[in-house]
């Protein structure tokens, strides 16, 4: 509805409509004049003004470097009114040879460096250019192969699009972000798009696996691998979407690690802070030290010096790729506007034939151009040559009458443009040496002419001379291939074990709760300090890279990182303080070892079980349940096995009876209460174990006397798992530990 109020018009809109059509404008000016580029040149609206005023300002890569704030100027005053910084950021992005694969522009200054892009200088103090690259997108403007449209004023023209020779789009990529879409395109090298399109000029039915024998994958401007699989860079050229994984290159040299190549877009400085983040969190003991040796020779170097010869590198270096930026995922998504002027993802083969498309209409129309320009300028040749030969009465003519133009064309039947040719020739130019050039200049054209007119005429002629363009401007900016394309395996991180360096460690365990790990098996826990109320429980040996099992008096088993437990140098820190047991309940034991190491499991009360050290490891931080305990029970130090077919156990109880007997008598349980360990009389406990290899000698204390039994004399005491055993040496009965020692 549209109503009339003073001298302006309204109309009137529900607010809904209203909002979705302007949304809609919105969505479609950010998706076609902002976000994505086009197939035919492969630029953005903001950097195809960069580049068209950097060459009306006659900044060709032959000219003096002139100063950015002019060009910025130029291009936000004349064709693209927004603010000068996104602008300048723009024509930076397209300077640095780290962020281009082919740079637009050649510029002088600080424009930024890989650890940071956006370190450039202003632009009132850089200088910029175009680069000779940028010539294969301008060179032809001036040549009738581009539809001009007014500028945001209406006063000055820009082109819609430039006539590039070479597939732009795939050559230096694109990343955008429009409204509900965005595209993601990675570089490419030069040589090969161009050796595919040559393939699909002369097999239109090629397929995407036989363009991708001449495009295996992108080229980015840095020197990373590209480790992603030849089937997924298939499949991702196949529909225009997937993922492509660049890693950093690395070389050993006297030990340490020199990585020389980064994936694109990752800084230098950024890596080394992943890394040490990691070292000063104790994620990545098998790393000492850092450094950054990188210089205007070597671009990329950082070192980086493992622990010791002994730690491996690759595996260092694939935990380092899986944790770090060392190795980077790039989405991909070839969206971007075609033809007809509709966005859409594409596939290889629809992208280079758009452009082949592109490319042969604006050929089409250079060549029509020309020869346009041909037949004029043949058909002035012809008006002059018949002036050449009448020359006396052209004089004349030119001398008596009124209006000598009409009077030429009239008397020699030539048109209004001859005869304005005729009549602006100079009196030097009527010498029989003009002649004979003219009619040179009229066979050299006629000669071009019939060219011109057979290539447009003949469509295999057009594709050879567009075929030999392409081979030309490969042949002059092409280079090799920056990033190898190498198979490797998947980077995985390492677990935490494999980070650690092995080294023998003790666990000690305090009275009250308190834990800490000192380095090497010879530590006397008496020589430690305890806080005051405090004393030594229990201890046990190991590997740093092993899990310490903390039992409660609850038959609750907890278990920690060795490696990560607070050093004997202090006191320790509460085991509280890492775990959640229930309330009340305090920590009896300790033991360390493989998860495979068999250990058995006691109580007081005479009953037992062997079990797997794994089903007592767990990242419960209130434990789990493993001894089935009862009212008066109380657990007996954990004894390991060695071999469970030939082990023997030593059973002391209460009252000075030892029964030795096989291991392997017991049941191997995961929880639960277990078998009895002997026969007991009511009253009676089990006071002390011991674990025998063939061979060891079993030593008694009992106060301050011992006994030492081997061999035969062991063999008096051995028996069956229900029986009472036998009855120890008088003076030896009230036994308080027992211990195997091997000889």
């Amino acid at each position: 509805m549209s109503v009339i109020q003073g001298n302006f018009e309204h109309e009137r809109l529900p607010l809904r409509a209203f909002t979705e059509k302007a949304y809609l404008d919105y969505s479609m000016y950010v998706i076609l004049d902002r976000a994505l580029p086009h197939v035919g040149d492969g630029l953005k609206p903001v950097q195809r003004r960069i580049v068209y005023a950097m060459s009306e300002l006659g900044l060709a890569a032959s000219a003096k470097h002139k100063k950015s704030a002019r060009t910025v100027g130029d291009v936000i005053g004349k064709f693209h009114p927004h603010g000068d910084s996104a602008c300048y950021e723009a024509m930076v992005l397209m300077a640095q040879p780290f962020s281009y694969r082919y740079p637009l522009i050649d510029g002088q200054g600080n424009w930024g460096s890989p650890d940071d892009p956006k370190s450039f200088a202003a632009m009132r103090y850089t200088e910029s250019r175009l680069t000779r690259y940028a010539a294969l997108l301008l060179d032809e403007v001036e040549q009738g192969t581009v539809d001009w449209l007014p500028n945001f004023d209406g006063t000055l023209e820009e082109p819609r699009l430039l006539p590039s020779r070479v597939p732009n789009v795939l050559l230096n990529g694109a990343m955008g972000i429009a409204v509900g879409m965005s595209t993601d395109i990675p570089p490419h090298n030069l040589r090969e798009v161009v050796s595919a399109c040559v393939h699909l000029l002369e097999a239109p039915e090629a397929s995407v696996a036989e363009l991708c024998q001449h495009v295996p994958g992108p080229d980015f401007p840095t020197e990373g691998e590209i480790v992603t699989p030849r089937e997924e860079l298939l499949r991702l050229y196949e529909t225009g979407n997937g993922s492509v994984r660049q890693r950093a290159r690395y070389e050993v040299e006297d030990g340490a690690v020199v990585i020389t190549a980064l994936p694109y877009q990752v800084s230098g400085s950024r890596i080394l802070e992943q890394i040490a983040a990691q070292m000063q969190a104790k994620k990545l003991p098998l790393v000492a030290d850092l450094r950054d040796e990188s210089d205007h020779e070597q671009p990329t170097r950082l070192v980086i010096v493992p622990r010791s010869n002994r730690v491996e590198i690759e595996p260092l270096m694939a935990h380092l790729f899986a944790t770090t930026d060392l190795e980077k995922s790039y989405r991909v998504n070839v969206n971007l506007i075609g033809l007809d002027g509709r966005p859409r993802v594409m596939d290889l083969k629809t992208l280079l034939r758009e452009w082949l498309t592109f490319r042969e209409l604006t050929l089409r129309r250079r060549l029509s151009w020309r020869l346009e320009r041909v037949e004029k300028r043949l058909h002035i040749l012809a008006g002059l040559l018949i002036a050449f030969l009448h020359i006396d009465e052209v004089i004349a003519v030119i001398r008596e009458a009124d209006e000598p133009k009409s009077e030429l064309m009239a008397r020699f039947a030539l048109s209004e443009l001859q005869a304005e040719a005729i009549l602006e020739i100079r009196l030097r130019q009527l010498a029989k040496l003009e002649e004979i050039e003219l009619r040179a200049e009229q066979d050299r054209l006629a000669a071009e002419r019939d060219k011109l007119k057979a290539l447009l005429g003949n469509e295999k002629e057009l594709h050879s001379l567009l075929r030999d363009e392409l081979l030309a401007a490969a042949q002059a900016h092409g280079d090799p291939r920056r990033s190898p394309l190498v198979a490797r395996e998947a980077a995985q991180a390492l677990d935490e074990t494999a980070l650690i360096v092995a080294e023998p460690v003790t666990v000690i365990l305090s009275q009250l709760g308190w834990v800490r790990m000192a380095k090497g098996h010879d530590v006397d826990p008496a020589a430690l300090n305890f806080r005051s109320g405090d004393g030594f429980l229990a201890r046990a040996s190991g590997r740093s890279t092993q899990q310490a099992v903390f039992l409660d008096d609850q038959g609750r088993a907890y278990s920690l990182p060795a490696h990560g437990l607070p050093s004997a140098r202090g006191q320790g820190e509460p085991l509280t303080g890492k775990l959640s047991p229930p309330a009340g309940v305090r920590f009896v034991d300790v033991v360390l070892g493989n998860p495979e190491d068999r250990i058995v499991l006691a109580r007081n009360t005479g009953y037992g079980f062997v079990t797997v050290l794994e089903t007592l490891q767990g990242r419960q931080r209130a434990g789990k349940a493993v001894v089935s305990m009862e009212e008066g029970s109380r657990l007996l130090p954990v004894v390991k096995l060695r071999d469970m077919e030939h082990d023997r156990l030593a059973v002391v109880n209460s009252t000075g009876r030892l029964l030795v007997y096989p291991v392997a008598e017991l049941p191997q349980l995961a929880r639960g209460k277990g078998n009895k360990l002997m026969g007991l009389s009511r009253g009676e406990q089990i006071v002390a174990l011991a674990v025998l290899h063939e061979g060891d000698t079993l030593v008694l204390y009992a106060g301050a006397r011992t006994l030492s039994l081997r061999g035969g004399d062991i063999e008096l005491y051995a028996g069956t798992r229900t029986q009472r055993g036998t009855l120890l040496p008088r003076g030896l009965q009230r036994v308080d530990r027992i211990e195997s020692r091997t000889p």
